[in-house]
């Protein structure tokens, strides 16, 4: 501005511009707040912290899925359960019983046996030789009989129910087997988990006897297995489970803390909240090709004649509910950052709050035009409209994170009815006190 101007101007309007002229001068000559120059420091901690509550809560759902295999009964039954009506797990456990039991037949036995009764009734000496050839079609006859007997049995619901039982029988010793104690039927031998499978043994012998095979009553008990698990490093399987199991009920607590430290501390709360929500996404899809290329490594890792698609069919429903595991997690981190992208500035954020408010506030419009009257719940609703959005994440949250075991289906619909308790938020709050203008400007606002 010119002297000339400067001398047009009243002596207060001088007095103020040459103190807004000594407040510029100050602040360009202050260099950075002390704040900003501590900037990066508290960035690179939040980055670190958010990066750690990221690698914590990968290992916080593996240590949950460890605890609740070993310590929860009900959960252990219902995931090896569905393994009794598994094809390929029926298929090898026929298979390994018919062994078991035609290894107990002597074929060479019944053959000299029938042709020595053959002689004895007057056969013809061509036919008894004949009679004496018969090892091969005997032993084949021998074994369509065993293994279409073994197949009724292991297709019945009667095995469901052995089976059930006996892994639920099983369960305590299998935390033994995993500690490296392990007794009864499910048992540590040679690098595998093991469930003896002499009762099926029983029955499919007790079967033959019915259906007229004399023979089989000579079979004795014979205590065969279907391998569960098996691998060379079973040991250090075995103590990384057993840490895990020590840690499963602390680890997510852990995590989420530490996850909150990292936005605490950041200087953008919002964009460091994406970016937590953001890394534990990208840990669980980590997490989830992990589980997948464990798969085919211990496929590959199978000792000789193990059947893959049996052990395939096991792998899978061990890890089932791991798999659950990380989708709902996945699915909860990915649902915050989108909540936290939509509650910030940018255009597309505006856009569709400003969509929602207005679409919701016509209908609130259009139901009060037609007699509607909201009276004091509207009134309580407008004034404690935050806190009761507070309320509802908060019970969201808790929701979450108590639910024994929430699935993708759970973190789904405990979003939409979270968001259908925000839309109703939205529209009850109404405050019939004010009038048209100051309502517009409210639902502007």
């Amino acid at each position: 501005m010119s002297d000339r101007g400067d001398d047009e101007l009243s002596a207060r309007e001088r007095g103020e511009l040459a103190e807004l002229r000594q407040r510029v001068n100050a602040l360009e000559s202050a260099g950075p707040p002390e704040a900003a120059r501590h900037h990066p420091f508290r960035s690179l901690g939040s980055a670190l912290l958010i990066l750690f509550a990221a690698l914590l809560a990968l290992l916080s759902v593996v240590a949950v899925w460890a605890n609740s295999i070993v310590q929860d009964t009900d959960r252990y039954v219902s995931t090896v359960g569905p393994l009794a009506s598994d094809p390929d797990v029926q298929q090898a456990v026929t298979n390994r019983i018919t062994d078991a039991v035609l290894a107990q037949v002597d074929v060479d036995a019944l053959v000299k046996q029938l042709t020595e009764a053959a002689s004895a009734k007057g056969v013809p000496p061509q036919a008894a030789k004949l009679l004496g050839n018969l090892d091969g079609p005997i032993e084949n006859g021998l074994k369509q009989l065993v293994s279409s007997t073994v197949e009724r049995v292991v297709t019945s619901s009667a095995f469901e129910t052995v089976w059930v039982n006996a892994n639920r029988r099983a369960h305590t010793a299998l935390d033994k087997a995993l500690t490296g104690q392990a007794d009864g039927a499910v048992k540590l031998k040679n690098n595998e988990v093991v469930v003896d499978l002499g009762p099926i043994v029983a029955d499919v012998k007790n079967q033959l006897v019915a259906a007229g095979f004399a023979p089989a009553a000579k079979i004795p008990a014979v205590h065969t297995s279907f391998v569960v698990f098996a691998s060379k490093d079973i040991g250090k399987v075995r103590s990384y489970v057993r840490v895990l199991e020590i840690l499963g009920g602390w680890l997510p607590v852990i995590a989420l803390l530490i996850a909150a430290a990292g936005v605490y501390v950041a200087f953008n709360r919002r964009h460091a909240l994406i970016g937590a929500a953001l890394a534990v996404f990208v840990a669980m899809l980590v997490l989830g090709i992990g589980i997948t290329v464990a798969r085919d490594v211990y496929l590959n890792h199978l000792p000789p004649g193990a059947s893959q698609a049996a052990a395939g069919s096991v792998y899978d429903a061990l890890v089932k509910f791991l798999r659950a595991g990380v989708r709902a997690l996945a699915a909860v981190a990915l649902f915050t950052a989108i909540g936290a992208f939509l509650a910030g500035p940018s255009r597309i954020a505006v856009v569709t709050r400003t969509g929602c408010t207005r679409s919701i506030g016509a209908l609130r419009e259009v139901t009060t035009s037609a007699g509607l009257r909201l009276g004091a719940v509207g009134r309580f609703v407008h004034r404690f409209k935050r806190w009761i959005g507070v309320v509802v994440l908060v019970v969201a949250a808790i929701v979450l994170f108590t639910w024994t075991y929430p699935t993708t289906a759970v973190v789904v619909w405990t979003a939409v009815i979270t968001l259908a308790a925000l839309a109703i938020r939205e529209f009850l709050d109404h405050d019939d006190s004010t009038g048209p203008a100051d309502a517009g400007a409210a639902a502007a606002h």
